[in-house]
């Protein structure tokens, strides 16, 4: 079947970066081809390498005993043998997480088995386009990718990945770790498709939360001054007009502390990938653009996209999607609006650049902040840090917009999983498989979160671990053991073509922070560029399993009308809603 539509430019970029990768896959045949000829040496060093002091020395805490360690590494050694002296190549994007596995966890394994890993760190756009090139090409670039589960649509519709259901039966389950525990993973639904295939396996996971100044919102004379201005007690916001409320009042009714100028809400708006994944990453489904349904809404999913029977039906309001209904103008219109509330350099900030901010302990609140930066925010003389080490700052489930009922995914979920192609020599692929096996085994995992705080697994979250770390992370272990893990999801099995189809968010996006649209003229285009898409896949797709059936156009007021998503502009006024950090947190449990 064919693959996902790619224009001509880009499959040029494709065949460039594969010409460029086969002078590194040279070097890396040629230092096998040189290992392969003391292939008994190298399985004598996997098999002599030293357990013990991996356990000891790096691999604690964890969930397993001393001795359930040493079966499961002892497994690790044992299936390895038959690959010893092989190096393998495979990528991941820069954070904290991966740079552990790059520059440990990958030694470790070479200690263990013998297989030398190439555990490369770049972009997660750039993953993207790493694995978009090997499919175009058919090259083995990579042996395995960790990429977001936000493809899982595009995988499975594809026909290029081995599923992990595949690797698992695979030769009779000889190469699945007993110890895996699949049960145990807090993402796997993320990375099924609506049959329950599953085509990736988690390495990683973090949320987008509201993040605010406890200190700030438990002074007593801000709370006094909060109560008499809006008539509601300050606390963790429950909705948007309560995030709206505390912005205005931090950033022009306090306006300074101590003398420095401070501000009620951060975000970041260059025009730039980031600000696509600012507002792909399930801002509409804060506002309560889609429909009832988890993981993502059905029948119209946190893009606005309607399905039918898993059918990607259109878009626009005119095909029954929600991209350019009045929720999603009204979520645009806010994130916009807010602007006003955050520092003037803003609007030119990149993700990574607007990140920093909250560490100058300028900001009050933020309602859109990605969990795995919770490491850069609890160093010893932050100004958002106390004397004893503790977080000045909590991290809480998001409010919700207008159009929000009860039901609906509430935010959004980064689940960076693993993913294998199938054009990868089956040597290569059982390879990374173990490899990918052993960085999310229990000898491993407990250890890793608290390096990236990226959990994976229930019982590292159980863990009396995570219980003593927890006032030190200022609410993210208390965010994970409740519900609200299952209710913030990654972008789902609606979207067909996320490489493509991700980039449109910026590019429209970004001319309604510009002014060159307004909501309603922006996302009428891009709800109009994204039905083209679909209809284009829905001619190349012919072949594939829930390929795009585009619905005919019909008249806004009609669709409009129905239950549910697209929803009709909600008139009602509503009043600002808070709650007590502790009452938040058991909202979802």
């Amino acid at each position: 079947m064919k693959l996902p539509l790619l224009n001509v430019s880009k499959i040029l970029l494709a065949i460039l970066w594969a010409l460029c990768a086969i002078s590194a896959q040279a070097q890396i045949d040629t230092t096998s081809s040189k290992m392969s000829q003391n292939d008994g040496k190298l399985i004598a060093v996997a098999m002599n390498s030293n357990i013990p002091d991996w356990i000891t020395q790096e691999l604690q805490p964890s969930t397993l005993s001393l001795s359930q360690q040493q079966q499961e590494l002892q497994w690790f050694k044992s299936q390895a043998v038959p690959f010893a002296g092989l190096t393998i190549r495979v990528v991941s994007e820069h954070i904290d997480t991966h740079v552990y596995e790059s520059e440990v966890l990958a030694k470790a394994f070479y200690d263990l088995t013998g297989i030398h890993v190439i555990h490369e760190l770049t972009g997660e756009d750039d993953v993207i386009k790493k694995i978009s090139a090997q499919m175009v090409t058919g090259l083995n670039l990579y042996d395995a990718y960790i990429n977001d589960s936000d493809l899982i649509g595009s995988h499975s519709r594809s026909g290029a990945i081995t599923t992990i259901s595949e690797l698992l039966t695979f030769e009779f389950g000889q190469y699945t770790l007993p110890t895996l525990d699949l049960n145990d993973f807090i993402g796997l639904q993320f990375t099924s498709d609506p049959f329950g295939v599953i085509y990736q396996l988690p390495d990683q996971q973090f949320a987008n939360l509201y993040w605010y100044r406890s200190d700030w919102f438990e002074n007593s004379n801000f709370k006094s001054q909060f109560k008499l201005q809006y008539g509601y007690e300050l606390g963790v916001p429950q909705n948007w007009q309560a995030y709206e409320d505390i912005a205005r009042f931090f950033s022009e009714d306090i306006n300074t502390i101590d003398g420095i100028r401070i501000y009620g809400h951060m975000d970041y708006a260059a025009t730039d990938p980031s600000l696509g994944w600012r507002i792909s990453d399930a801002w509409l489904s804060m506002a309560g653009v889609g429909d009832v349904g988890l993981p993502n809404g059905l029948p119209v999913d946190e893009w606005g996209i309607r399905v039918e029977h898993c059918h990607p039906a259109g878009a626009s309001v005119a095909r029954g999607g929600a991209l350019n209904s009045p929720a999603a103008v009204y979520a645009i219109e806010k994130f916009v609006d807010w602007l006003k509330y955050a520092p003037d350099e803003a609007k030119s900030l990149t993700f990574s650049e607007a990140g920093k901010w909250l560490a100058t302990g300028k900001i009050a609140q933020q309602i859109f902040w990605y969990s795995a930066f919770v490491g850069d925010l609890n160093r010893p003389n932050l100004p958002i840090m106390d004397a004893q080490g503790f977080p000045k700052w909590k991290v809480a489930p998001s409010p919700v917009g207008k159009y929000w009922k009860k039901g609906m995914k509430s935010g959004y979920q980064d689940a960076g999983s693993w993913t294998f192609l199938k054009n990868t020599p089956k040597e290569r692929q059982i390879a990374a498989w173990l490899y990918a096996q052993f960085l999310v085994s229990k000898s491993v995992s407990l250890k890793k979160t608290l390096v990236g705080f990226t959990p994976i697994r229930l019982s590292d979250l159980e863990s009396n671990v995570m219980s003593e770390k927890a006032p030190y992370l200022g609410g993210l272990v208390e965010f994970y053991r409740s519900n609200a893990r299952n209710v913030w999801t990654p972008t789902g099995s609606n979207v067909p073509d996320y490489p493509n189809m991700a980039g449109f968010w910026w590019q429209y996006v970004s001319k309604i922070v510009d002014g060159t649209y307004s909501a309603k003229q922006g996302l009428d285009a891009f709800a109009k560029r994204v039905d083209e898409h679909l209809a284009q896949l829905e001619q190349t797709m012919v072949n594939a399993k829930c390929a795009p059936k585009m619905n005919p156009i019909k008249d806004e007021a009609w669709w409009l009308s129905q239950p549910g998503s697209p929803k009709p502009i909600n008139q009602q006024v509503i009043k600002g809603q808070t709650l007590p950090y502790e009452e938040a947190i058991r909202v979802w449990n």
